[in-house]
């Protein structure tokens, strides 16, 4: 499914740097990376990927999003890994709530190669689009004990990109943007809100309840929670 340019808000139409995929999820971090994308002058397309998960709000979230952003093309793409399951994510298994974060531990909550399988679709349509970048929101200060979101693997997936192209052989670098990499939650929602981005268009629970209300218990809930009460920002989406 696709959804027609719009007005995007407060950021610049400007295409100075040419055409950008961007991974874009639904959830406070993609939305800025895609934001930060469209400020440095990039036309954005953007691919969301319904995989099964239980949190599938985000990706009626994921359009409001892209409509928001006014990007140039909005891809909805259906790859079920809940065929596979393996998390709690995309099974039964029940979401993790309540729990210490850790940098280490790796949560149930992991979808094994899921960020593997996002950055291969993603560049399989940059090399048709002609485009040699690719925005992923990943976090590594923040990452919950993901392996998919560490800087080795960035790096890794971008010297890939490069051998298994057509255009990488070619002679064409392929990059691999990962901005927000390094920052906090707060200093990621600090950015956003200098962007002027509306974080209640977001979602970012792993198990929320029918009508999308979330948890407020889970991983994802509670790095939000702490990223907006460190940023001094309140949370948007709790007033609606």
């Amino acid at each position: 499914m696709e959804s027609s340019p719009s007005t995007s808000s407060g950021l610049p139409r400007a295409s100075s740097r040419g055409k950008a995929v961007v991974l874009l999820s639904g959830g406070l971090d993609s939305y800025t990376a895609a934001a930060i994308a469209r400020r440095d002058g990039f036309a954005v397309y953007a691919l969301t990927v319904n995989y099964g998960q239980r949190h599938a709000h985000e990706i009626e979230a994921a359009r409001g999003v892209a409509a928001a952003l006014g990007v140039v093309r909005h891809v909805e793409l259906d790859v079920d890994l809940s065929a596979f399951g393996g998390s709690s994510l995309t099974s039964d298994l029940p979401v993790p709530k309540d729990r210490p974060i850790s940098t280490t531990d790796i949560p149930s909550t992991y979808v094994p190669a899921r960020n593997t399988v996002f950055l291969a679709l993603a560049l399989g349509w940059a090399e048709v689009l002609g485009a040699t970048d690719i925005f992923i929101g990943v976090n590594a200060l923040d990452y919950s004990g993901y392996p998919d979101c560490r800087p080795e693997y960035i790096a890794e997936f971008e010297r890939l990109a490069s051998l298994a192209t057509a255009k990488g052989v070619q002679g064409s670098a392929f990059r691999i943007h990962a901005p927000l990499q390094m920052l906090t939650k707060a200093e990621i929602i600090r950015a956003g809100v200098e962007l002027g981005l509306d974080y209640g268009l977001t979602r970012s629970c792993y198990d929320p309840d029918l009508h999308g209300r979330p948890c407020g218990r889970c991983d994802s809930c509670t790095l939000r929670a702490a990223g907006f009460a460190q940023a001094g920002v309140a949370d948007p989406i709790l007033g609606r």
